[in-house]
């Protein structure tokens, strides 16, 4: 079944910033999926709010991915700076989204099997 690992999801994170030369902060934790597979989830802390945000696949093979904005009990009080930052985090997110939905649209994850070990199994039949 395809998905994107913790593995993958990091190193399209870091091609990412290269391009972007944003998101420093923005990381990728390992999410269980139903079947215990590593399907990755990625965390973008937001500096001057309450709010959370993470992002993942709708579903597993599906390159559609959805953004969760996780409320806090507190309100967020913030200065037109701190405003204008919080709305650069925001475009930063939905941007590294779109980037994730493109890289997902066809990817298929390698297997664990190590192939070399397939050929020296091969040799000593």
């Amino acid at each position: 079944m395809s998905f994107r690992s913790k593995e993958t999801l990091e190193i399209w994170l870091s091609e990412f910033r290269s391009a972007r030369e944003a998101g420093d902060l923005i990381r990728v934790i390992i999410q269980d999926g139903s079947d215990g597979s590593d399907t990755g989830l990625v965390i973008v802390p937001v500096k001057n709010s309450s709010v959370s945000i993470f992002m993942q696949p709708i579903q597993i093979g599906e390159a559609q991915w959805r953004i969760t904005l996780e409320p806090n009990d507190e309100n967020t009080v913030l200065t037109s700076h701190q405003l204008h930052a919080l709305a650069s985090e925001l475009a930063v997110a939905a941007e590294l989204c779109s980037y994730l939905e493109a890289r997902s649209i066809g990817h298929e994850e390698q297997q664990d099997a190590a192939p070399a070990d397939d050929a020296a199994t091969a040799e000593n039949a």
